[in-house]
């Protein structure tokens, strides 16, 4: 196997930033940025296209979170933890399923992207998670852990066995920010 170093760079800042927003810090943002910025000159290298894609829009939405966090709350305060509504969460997923089936029926019928659905719904749902997570909602937590698990299994397939340490190591700390979320939820309302 050979090493990659612009893999291993994408996972620590991914790793980096994953930890701070469990933790609530803002610095996870840019931290992010930075990993999103690399996995994404590696997607592109091993034709995961829908991954790139998604990757240039994280960019955009690092950027849109890192601002929500530092002032999204009320009267342009620091952004707390709040609930997704049953409404938007159900608006959400089908999102995401109408996404899953576009986005993978576009790359199968015009690239020559491998995994294209299964990549697809990685994209379709980071994308819903990523905003979630952009405005402390709790239940991205949950969404990112079904997200990770899918993108594990993708990058053992392509022989990506760091990028599959990182999202699986993302399983457990999607658990711990759902947990930590939770009881900060729970603290905001006491």
């Amino acid at each position: 196997m050979e090493w990659n170093w612009i893999e291993f760079f994408a996972v620590v800042f991914g790793l980096v930033a994953v930890y701070f927003n469990t933790k609530e810090i803002v610095w996870g943002w840019p931290t992010g940025i930075i990993g999103v910025i690399l996995s994404g000159i590696l997607f592109y290298q091993v034709r995961l296209y829908a991954d790139l894609g998604l990757h240039i829009i994280y960019v955009i939405l690092g950027f849109y979170g890192w601002y929500q966090w530092l002032y999204g709350g009320r009267n342009q305060s620091e952004l707390r933890v709040t609930r997704t509504g049953t409404s938007l969460l159900l608006l959400l997923i089908v999102s995401g399923i109408i996404g899953t089936a576009g986005i993978g029926y576009f790359f199968q019928q015009t690239t020559d992207a491998d995994l294209p659905y299964w990549d697809a719904f990685t994209t379709a749902f980071s994308l819903i998670g990523q905003y979630m997570l952009a405005k402390k909602k709790l239940e991205n937590w949950i969404l990112w852990i079904v997200v990770d698990a899918v993108a594990s299994g993708i990058y053992v397939v392509k022989e990506l066995y760091l990028l599959a340490l990182l999202y699986f190591l993302y399983l457990g700390l999607a658990t711990y920010g759902y947990f930590s979320w939770r009881q900060s939820l729970a603290i905001a309302h006491d």
